[in-house]
């Protein structure tokens, strides 16, 4: 193995710009929001815990597995948020783990609209592991000490606009606009990249008595990979219970269920079903979901209503 195959496999395995997204998804993205947006720090007026575990590709070796902890809440005044986050995305012999703390501002468009703007900035780790690499030749050391790492800084920008009654919202984001280059140690920089994503997603919830449907959709892209389009839609059974379906374009159909237990403890799980040619070799991809809110006293002027878009 020479150095030129060596970054090939860096460039598809870390990097991922040939095929795709660098990013981590999600088929709960309405519940962890902001995951993707750092502008919806702040949102309610508690601090919202969530944790997600997805795992892609089921029966395919050294298949993607994400894991995501995430918190943010308000300021005593309701003008600023706070939040912060940490994810690691392993596929096979390379892992990215991210943290990032972020900040944003809220303030009023009119008398029933909201904005806020944030940025979030911190570091991004990127490493390969030479151990779970079979070369061709045995005694090629061009992985040094059998692992390679690299530490970048990365950041994200993002708007989100909501009402007051939390019915509708819509929020954009620019993840990685840093475009840090990879560095690896002892090897330099390599032709690979942090690229910049866009995402755009918005919602609007139906009341209908005991129950409420929920639309929602987001769209990602990021060059050369071809524009992306999450479509969801669930059913809420008296804000407690749930059950919705997904389809993401030229990837998966997913099916999910959730239960908010005592307003204050959100489960959810949700399964895909590939519809790409992985079909064959799959079984298709699961998430889990759990969120704790931690619930503070009132002091915002805006109505105690709440959607169940957490």
């Amino acid at each position: 193995m020479n150095m030129r195959a060596l970054y090939t496999i860096i460039i598809v395995l870390v990097a991922g710009t040939v095929f795709g997204q660098q990013l981590p998804q999600y088929s709960q993205y309405l519940f962890n929001d902001y995951a993707y947006n750092p502008a919806v720090a702040g949102r309610y007026n508690y601090i919202d815990v969530k944790s997600n575990h997805r795992y892609q590709w089921i029966g395919i070796q050294d298949s993607p597995r994400t894991y995501t902890l995430s918190a943010h809440g308000p300021s005593k005044n309701g003008k600023h948020g706070y939040g912060g986050y940490i994810v690691t995305d392993h596929v096979g012999p390379t892992r990215r783990t991210g943290i990032q703390m972020s900040y944003a501002y809220h303030f009023n468009l009119s008398k029933k609209v909201k904005m806020s703007l944030a940025l979030s900035a911190g570091f991004l780790q990127l490493k390969l592991d030479g151990h779970k690499i079979q070369l061709h030749d045995a005694g090629d050391n061009v992985i040094v000490d059998g692992v390679m790492t690299a530490i970048m800084p990365d950041a994200k920008f993002g708007l989100f606009i909501h009402d007051i009654e939390n019915k509708w919202f819509f929020g954009a984001s620019a993840p990685q606009i840093i475009r840090s280059k990879i560095k690896f140690r002892n090897y330099g920089y390599s032709n690979a990249s942090l690229d910049d994503h866009y995402y755009i997603a918005g919602g609007y919830k139906f009341d209908l008595g005991d129950f409420a449907v929920e639309p929602s959709l987001m769209v990602k892209y990021a060059d050369p990979a071809p524009v992306q389009v999450d479509a969801m839609a669930r059913v809420i059974y008296k804000d407690n219970f749930w059950l919705g379906a997904a389809y993401r374009t030229n990837d998966a159909v997913s099916a999910m269920i959730g239960y908010t237990y005592k307003n204050n403890i959100m489960l959810g799980f949700s399964y895909d079903f590939t519809t790409t040619n992985l079909k064959n070799y799959s079984s298709g991809v699961y998430e889990v979901m759990l969120g704790i809110k931690f619930t503070r006293s009132k002091t915002f002027e805006e109505p105690d209503t709440q959607s169940s878009f957490e």
